[in-house]
């Protein structure tokens, strides 16, 4: 299974020159370019997952954000910001042209200027320590730790940062680390987290599910929903990202098949919580699917044939 996690990963595009950069000025540049939107259609899901989890459990969320990048998802839900109105912000030549520790500054002082909104602490988990260093500095997250579970261990120094999460959440890291990453950042909780997860649906859960479980956890599938992510790059990316979706049988028509990268929610949590909230009583999805998309590749059917088109 991992073998296949890192194979299907390589059908998709390389942006590992984004994050490796002391602010998210290319970040936002890049992926803004492919509309990238799930930190915003996840956000309101996200949203209502962390009251439930707060009035269940009588506590105030610490949130790991995992593969967290410079800190997108805390900015979202701390504060009335989203991905397209930071993106212009980054965009404007005023901020274009700073020198990056001029640029933290500002972003500093820009984030203590708005009230918290107050859905919880963040603390980052990156292999970026870039990243992860901009997030601490401009007062995203409350901590972080930039290390390489795949490969390495969990310092007992990061472990106590990890500590104190009761919430472990990913919009787009699964694919860049499997359950291994996941198990050492468990055996590092103090009490088991609700684990939310948004899943492109060309990478298999099923080993994620089955660690879980062997915790004591129940994993739940948001039915009927699927997310954006974001256009794919160019056509190759597309011809190989549908070619992994096929072979695991998995029918793109209506879907990815139109060009986007489409995401499913699985919330794993202690059985109890699952058995007293389940995840349709907690969870409202009014749209999500599409928003105001660029031009972008489409398989359609002509003659009996299927092509690849440029859609605009």
């Amino acid at each position: 299974m991992l073998d296949s996690i890192a194979r299907i990963n390589k059908n998709k595009a390389v942006f590992d020159d984004i994050y490796t950069l002391s602010d998210p000025r290319l970040y936002f540049s890049t992926l803004g370019a492919l509309d990238y939107m799930i930190p915003d259609v996840a956000e309101p899901v996200i949203r209502q997952l962390l009251d439930a989890h707060a009035r269940y459990n009588g506590c105030t969320n610490t949130v790991l954000d995992i593969g967290c990048s410079y800190g997108i998802n805390a900015a979202i839900h701390r504060f009335p910001v989203n991905f397209a109105s930071l993106r212009q912000r980054y965009a404007r030549r005023e901020m274009i042209k700073l020198q990056p520790e001029e640029l933290i500054r500002l972003d500093r002082h820009f984030y203590s200027s708005w009230p918290d909104i107050g859905l919880g602490r963040f603390i980052g988990f990156d292999a970026s320590d870039a990243a992860i260093g901009y997030a601490n500095a401009v007062g995203l997250h409350a901590n972080g730790v930039a290390a390489d579970l795949e490969t390495g261990s969990l310092s007992a120094a990061d472990a106590a940062i990890v500590a104190p999460a009761n919430v472990l959440l990913s919009t787009g890291a699964i694919g860049y680390v499997t359950h291994k990453t996941y198990s050492k950042l468990l055996d590092a909780t103090a009490s088991p987290p609700w684990i939310i997860s948004f899943v492109l649906r060309m990478f298999p859960y099923d080993e994620f599910i089955a660690a879980f479980a062997e915790r004591g956890m129940v994993t739940e599938k948001l039915a009927g929903s699927t997310f954006v992510q974001r256009r794919f790059r160019d056509e190759d990316e597309f011809e190989r990202s549908l070619d992994s979706l096929k072979a695991r049988g998995i029918d793109t028509s209506g879907f990815e098949a139109d060009g986007l990268f489409q995401a499913e929610l699985f919330v794993s949590r202690p059985a109890e919580a699952a058995r007293a909230l389940p995840i349709d009583d907690i969870v409202t999805v009014t749209s999500g699917r599409f928003a105001a998309i660029g031009a972008r590749y489409v398989q359609v059917s002509h003659e009996g044939d299927t092509r690849i088109a440029m859609e605009t």
